[in-house]
């Protein structure tokens, strides 16, 4: 019997001359036996996902922190959904969110590390010689039922109300073919694709341990799953056991739609004799909808795509700390003790995470990157803005590049001990009397409640007879004072609180008509710092047009 099934994998796989052995041997494990080596694993199928970005950092994280290994390795095995330079893309979404690798792609067809090729379309030959091996120890078998036979399989179980549903036992029809049976239609040239033999036939339970859940009882798997698919490539289930055991991964972190899958990968690393890496099956990034929740979704949320980020401008650095809240809520705990530490420094628990998942808050998200912004330096900030608008906004960067020193003077003026801003891409709306060189004439249509309030035009109109640009803060300020008291405003604002029936309004008004005509707006940072920079040219021209408007 070994022998005819020896005739029967030579005849499947005729081309592979290596065993498992070898490739054991080849692959030799890795130096430091007890370090810790964990894995990203996605597919180039489209767009990275914010749960990718997520379980990337995680895994990274956990490696590093113990001083163990974090490898990319591409799962490329579906061709039909494999998306022209997907795997550049992943390995540049990773490098812009400094998530490094120790081993991987270098692009699409260059790897360093020496556990690859990193690229599972490239290890065809590494699963066949396994998927060899099994046929001869009579583990796995070649299938050779057509889609309408399947079909047709799936639905006597239906009817007959099995408690098996799927390829497996009496209804596993190629499974309980002979050897020599098998041989011939090999012979013969039919289509096969290569089962497991599973060895549990029935509806069984077993209980699995999971890092994140602890001990979960599930049903056995019980089908002949497909190994190798009609066109020689692995399915996922069966690659992926091969590569971590050869990879020496001892930490597989992963989505939790993967949990279902759990009992069959546990399965198949036992019954390749193979010890299984430890499984921690993360919850997915989740949103409130109506009243229920839901996972985010690439279809119908734009946060769910990792490119939203970029392009509304958030650092990097802040989406990364907010994936960290979610990781673990010990992380904010951590950042208010530690203000002046890098991320990095914080240990990853994966016995901490949520078992039921994390809401995404993009008013968190926010509030975290204003503080992130408000730390940075001005110098940082102008790097950052002008790296995100050379693809992103086409004015902000030729405004920048007109003139990089007067753009880095306009910073300190809203960053300064300021929390206004979460993310670049508001920072041309937000501060457009800034950094648009025709703001004025847009002047023309400006409708406010102010310009009704009294002598609105008469103060601007003293404002300009007194105004100096060379004058200080405090004797800009007290010019300003002393408009306000000569058309009946309040000096100090309190006066006017106490008895607003004695004033037309206070000085705060008064400052308030001056904001109004060089910015169109009721709040912005520092008036006086803001007419410092637009000069004294632009501020007499904002305000004779707003003057303009009020006679």
């Amino acid at each position: 019997m070994n022998n005819d099934r020896n005739i029967l994998a030579d005849l499947v796989f005729p081309n592979i001359d290596k065993d498992i052995a070898y490739y054991e041997k080849f692959y030799s494990p890795r130096k430091e036996k007890n370090a810790c080596v964990t894995r990203f694993a996605p597919s180039p199928t489209g767009y990275m996902h914010i749960g990718g970005l997520y379980i990337s950092l995680i895994n990274q994280a956990f490696a590093s922190q113990q001083d163990g290994t974090f490898f990319l390795r591409i799962e490329d095995t579906d061709q039909s959904r494999i998306l022209k330079n997907g795997v550049t893309e992943i390995i540049k979404t990773l490098n812009d969110f400094d998530i490094s690798f120790d081993e991987g792609p270098i692009n699409e067809t260059q790897d360093y590390g020496n556990f690859g090729p990193y690229r599972q379309s490239a290890r065809k030959e590494i699963y066949q010689a396994f998927a060899k091996q099994l046929i001869i120890e009579g583990k796995a078998y070649p299938c050779f039922c057509s889609k309408e036979e399947l079909e047709e399989i799936r639905e006597n179980q239906t009817k007959s109300s099995s408690s098996v549903i799927g390829y497996s036992g009496k209804y596993a029809k190629c499974r309980h073919l002979s050897v020599s049976e098998a041989i011939e239609k090999v012979k013969r040239g039919e289509k096969f694709v290569v089962r497991l033999k599973s060895p549990v036939t029935e509806v069984e339970r077993i209980t699995v341990k999971d890092v994140v859940r602890g001990e979960i009882e599930m049903d056995a798997n019980n089908i002949d799953v497909v190994l190798i698919k009609g066109d020689g490539l692995p399915t996922y289930h069966f690659a992926h056991i091969v590569d971590d055991h050869l990879m020496g991964t001892t930490h597989v972190i992963r989505g939790d739609e993967w949990i279902a899958s759990l009992p069959l990968h546990v399965q198949m690393f036992d019954y390749l004799g193979f010890v299984a890496p430890a499984y921690a099956h993360v919850c997915p990034i989740s949103k409130i909808e109506g009243t229920s929740k839901r996972k985010l979704s690439k279809r119908k949320d734009p946060e769910a795509r990792v490119g939203f980020y970029f392009e509304q401008g958030y650092p990097t650095v802040a989406v990364k700390e907010y994936l960290l809240t979610l990781i673990n809520s010990r992380f904010e705990i951590w950042r208010e003790e530690n203000p002046d530490k890098s991320y990095k420094e914080y240990n990853v628990s994966l016995d901490e995470m949520s078992k039921s998942g994390a809401l995404f808050d993009i008013m968190k998200l926010s509030h975290i990157s204003k503080t992130i912004i408000k730390n940075m330096s001005d110098e940082e900030v102008f790097e950052e803005i002008r790296n995100w608008a050379k693809f992103y906004s086409q004015k902000l960067t030729q405004f920048i590049e007109k003139n990089p020193s007067r753009f880095k003077s306009s910073i300190s003026i809203w960053h300064k001990n300021r929390m206004d801003i979460s993310k670049w891409d508001t920072i041309e709306s937000q501060y457009d009397y800034l950094y648009d060189e025709d703001f004025a004439s847009k002047l023309s249509s400006f409708e406010s409640e102010y310009q009704a309030m009294p002598h609105f035009a008469e103060i601007l109109n003293d404002y300009l007879d007194s105004y100096d640009a060379k004058d200080d803060s405090s004797v800009w300020f007290e010019k300003i004072r002393n408009i306000a008291t000569k058309y009946n405003y309040a000096a100090k604002p309190k006066d006017y609180k106490k008895n607003p029936e004695l004033y037309n309004g206070s000085v705060v008004e008064v400052s308030t008509f001056v904001r109004l005509a060089l910015t169109a707006r009721k709040d912005s940072p520092d008036i006086y710092e803001i007419s410092q920079y637009l000069g004294e040219e632009e501020v007499r021209k904002r305000t004779k047009i707003l003057i303009s408007l009020a006679k």
